[in-house]
């Protein structure tokens, strides 16, 4: 009799944590108003509402649960605090508040969020200079200095110069920096795109400004990118040994330095869209460059496209959500399986956002429509540029709220659940193992390595 009494309590405790997971303040206000008792009730695992608001980043609920006069002080059964909670899943505006003294009182939480990551094609060594792409003057002085690098590429593949490594297999691979002279000839030609990269202060040894007396102007190392068609290698080789056009893009652009991947990523991701917008697609005239080639404008003058602001006018990128689905108990990921992937192969989910679309109901459609696994809390952890051709990968950790899979095979030929264990056998046995994840340069392997550090306890 006496645990019929208690399942009532136990079902209204377990609807308040609920709500605190969800983020639904006006829910939880509601049952405090009907019970204040609800407010520092634990569950099994020694969690209270504040700890489920705070895993999962909703600062309005921890700020009403505070408010109220919750005890932040509470430890869960394995020792972690409400803070604690939220400083280990990244969520420093709920932690500044949880750490303040006067609840409610910081103001500086916005003004630090979590710290950012730096994933592969992120990094350039170029300032992009946008505010000189207008000045055309200042253009065409900085194409015919010396000392301008021009970057090649040939069907939007790069010029690249390799060697081997001494002591090893691997392949160093640089991009091939060109000059004026070598690209002259190129220039001159109209179905040849060139667009302005940005530029580098040009330093000495010493590390001062180096300015040539022949070109006195604001010292600035510019570069350009060319992409021309079906372009011989052969006639760099005099000067430039060993460079070709790297062929199969994919793995081989990953052997790049971080700083040219970025600068790469720049390039063809403009490039690309130039091969691919040269009519204008509002009326299908010709259209001209400008701004040093982030522009294309149509020769017609009255074309709808030159009235207010289109984007068929500027090079595009396609948003793409990629999310690492995590099981409801926390110790198991969600990866699936594209036809297109390498044998054994596994990955994130990934899917376009389409228009009018949040990136948060992005996450729960693609996954619905791959896996029909249903998800409750998306968020937002890190993005990538993906220059094949124009893509920009956010990403993102979702939370499942059920657990069987459907694949729809079309897109997703195979899709799992692994454990913990299975994805560090993975991850440390290599050409071992019969299943592999995407490459340490990928988002996706970013994702699932940091899914790793967490401790599923929080």
């Amino acid at each position: 009799m006496a645990e019929a009494e208690n399942n009532p309590k136990k079902e209204m405790v377990t609807q308040f944590h609920d709500n605190a997971a969800k983020g639904d303040a006006a829910k939880l206000s509601a049952m405090l108003n009907y019970s204040i008792s609800l407010i520092d009730k634990v569950d099994e695992k020694g969690w209270t509402a504040l700890m489920y608001a705070s895993r999962n980043g909703h600062f309005e609920v921890v700020q009403l649960l505070l408010e109220k006069g919750c005890d932040r002080s509470i430890s869960s059964n394995s020792g972690q605090t409400a803070l604690n909670v939220a400083k280990f899943w990244g969520h420093k505006h709920v932690a500044d508040l949880l750490a303040n003294s006067k609840a409610g009182a910081s103001s500086r939480m916005w003004h630090d969020g979590p710290e950012e990551s730096e994933n592969y094609f992120s990094r350039t060594l170029l300032n992009r200079l946008s505010e000189k792409r207008s000045n055309s003057n200042w253009l065409k002085t900085k194409q015919i200095q010396p000392t301008t690098v021009y970057i090649l590429f040939s069907n939007l593949n790069p010029l690249v110069i390799s060697a081997k490594y001494e002591d090893s297999r691997k392949i160093d691979i640089h991009l091939c920096r060109l000059q004026y002279e070598d690209v002259e000839q190129l220039l001159a030609k109209p179905e040849v795109t060139s667009i302005f990269l940005g530029a580098e202060l040009q330093r000495s040894n010493s590390g001062s400004h180096v300015v040539d007396t022949a070109f006195a102007d604001d010292g600035l190392l510019a570069w350009f990118a060319l992409n021309a068609d079906y372009v011989a290698a052969e006639k760099f080789r005099v000067k430039y040994p060993d460079c070709c056009f790297l062929q199969a893009l994919i793995p081989h652009i990953l052997n790049l330095n971080e700083e040219e991947a970025g600068v790469v990523a720049q390039a063809r991701s403009v490039l690309a869209w130039h091969s691919r917008y040269k009519f204008c697609p509002t009326c299908g005239s010709d259209t001209k460059v400008e701004d040093g080639g982030y522009k294309r404008i149509c020769f017609k003058e009255n074309c709808p496209s030159r009235q207010g602001v289109h984007n068929t006018c500027y090079p595009r990128v396609d948003p793409v959500v990629i999310m690492l689905v995590i099981h409801p108990d926390g110790n198991n990921c969600l990866l699936g399986r594209q036809k297109r992937y390498p044998p054994g192969l596994f990955s994130c989910l990934a899917g376009f956002i389409e228009p009018g679309e949040t990136i948060e109901d992005a996450v729960r459609r693609e996954v619905a429509e791959e896996t029909a696994v249903k998800i409750g809390h998306v968020q937002y952890v890190s993005s990538q540029p993906w220059p094949m051709p124009s893509s920009l990968m956010i990403g993102c950790q979702a939370i499942a709220v059920s657990t069987e899979i459907i694949v729809d095979k079309e897109e997703i030929v195979d899709a799992r659940w692994f454990s913990r264990q299975q994805v560090t056998e993975i991850l440390t046995k290599r050409g071992d193992h019969p299943i592999s994840i995407p490459p340490q340069q990928t988002i996706a392997h970013w994702l699932i390595k940091q899914w790793l550090k967490k401790n599923a306890n929080l």
